[in-house]
């Protein structure tokens, strides 16, 4: 199984355009050793010519044109992404559909039914591209049981996991969650034995996560926050990270303190937001990762399972 980062950053990415934080700040002047970061986006491959897509950012077209494969020249018009799966509804994981366009042949785009009802409603994406591409909906069960292939993509099967977090501010139920809202996917390659289980968001470690990370020989979750007020502390909003749908690496129960416990894998931050010192790679946080044996995701990193 082959793993690309296409970008590792939460919404805005980082530098954050309108933020002055320490991060950003030092960023554009050049005073932290740190790495800019696009919009939170992977894409997996089990021969590296036909890929699936894990959301798409406002940030995809750039993320395409760094990382060539999903581009090959086969046709005139032509594209190495096979299908598209989409995480969530939020504006920084499906914006970017808008940015693929182009063309006449539909998009094959894997998502729940909660997921469709806010793309076809609230901010109704899929019905702009009805004008132009389209796409071809496949929905994905919610059992947490039934697992689904892509045609394309040889030996990789995609199980999803329902997890518990708000539906996006436009959503009809933006305050009634309903599962399928978010999800997590392990992914398995049945040739290999090898499996990747991918939560960009994740609010909460429910009873049915722990079994999957210890399947997992790479877990790869959020990394939105270090502290759970760190956002409150820099004046930036009033809510928790764990209260708008994300655990934070530090504290009790926070990430760091769930992955101490799965020796097994590879542990891969991602989704990390502007304000995370995690960022800043001379960092005490970042020391306390690498103690930990976590690594943190970036725009261009690559895994082979």
């Amino acid at each position: 199984m082959l793993i690309h980062v296409l970008g590792a950053g939460a919404g805005g990415g980082f530098p954050q355009w309108n933020c002055n934080c320490q991060n950003c700040d030092g960023l554009r002047k050049g005073t932290i050793k740190a790495t800019k970061r696009t919009q939170s986006s992977i894409c997996v491959s089990s021969d590296g010519v036909h890929w699936v897509l894990f959301n798409t950012s406002p940030d995809v077209l750039q993320q395409i044109q760094n990382f060539p494969p999903l581009q090959p020249g086969r046709a005139i018009r032509d594209s190495g992404i096979s299908a598209i799966i989409l995480i969530d509804a939020q504006i920084d994981h499906t914006t970017g559909l808008l940015m693929l366009r182009e063309g006449t042949q539909k998009r094959e785009l894997y998502s729940t039914d909660m997921v469709y009802q806010d793309l076809t409603t609230g901010n109704p994406l899929l019905k702009i591209l009805d004008h132009y591409c389209g796409i071809n909906h496949h929905e994905i069960s919610t059992d947490g049981k039934t697992s689904f292939e892509i045609p394309q993509i040889e030996n990789l099967t995609f199980t999803a996991v329902v997890l518990k977090s708000a539906a996006p501010p436009y959503s009809p139920h933006r305050n009634n969650p309903h599962p399928g809202d978010t999800i997590g996917m392990l992914i398995e390659d049945k040739k290999t034995q090898k499996r990747l289980f991918y939560a960009p968001g994740l609010g909460e470690i429910e009873p049915h996560l722990p079994p999957l990370f210890k399947k997992a020989d790479c877990i790869m979750v959020d990394g939105t926050f270090w502290t759970n007020t760190e956002m409150i502390d820099m004046g930036l909003m009033t809510k928790k990270a764990r209260d708008i749908g994300h655990n934070p690496q530090s504290g009790e129960g926070g990430m760091i303190e769930v992955l101490d416990r799965y020796p097994q894998a590879k542990k891969v931050l991602i989704h990390i937001n502007n304000t995370n010192p995690i960022l800043r790679e001379d960092s005490k946080e970042r020391a306390i990762l690498t103690e930990h044996g976590i690594e943190v995701a970036y725009d261009g990193m690559d895994i082979v399972l």
